[in-house]
């Protein structure tokens, strides 16, 4: 199977631009290329009724995130990184 080529990687700082979460700010845990999809930590949180197991013998609800599909995120500007202008030299003649 070959990968598909994203805008965005595992670790970037996206914003969600559209959709219930718009404007929620996150970073990226995981990138689903075969469905399009982003999990981004701490964006749409989901309830999930789980079945008992040895670590958690009663079972019960946890949360977790939700995925939203790709093209509703974009990467977040960082103000760290400063934009470098380039400065015409006028030649002499």
């Amino acid at each position: 199977m070959s990968q598909i080529k994203t805008h965005v990687k595992k670790g970037d700082t996206v914003v969600v631009t559209s959709g219930a979460h718009k404007g929620a700010q996150g970073t990226i845990i995981e990138v689903q290329t075969a469905k399009n999809r982003v999990l981004i930590e701490g964006v749409r949180m989901i309830k999930k009724a789980v079945k008992p197991t040895q670590e958690r013998p009663g079972g019960g609800i946890i949360e977790q995130e939700g995925p939203i599909h790709i093209s509703n995120v974009k990467l977040a500007e960082e103000k760290t990184k400063a934009k470098t202008t380039k400065k015409k030299v006028a030649k002499k003649k």
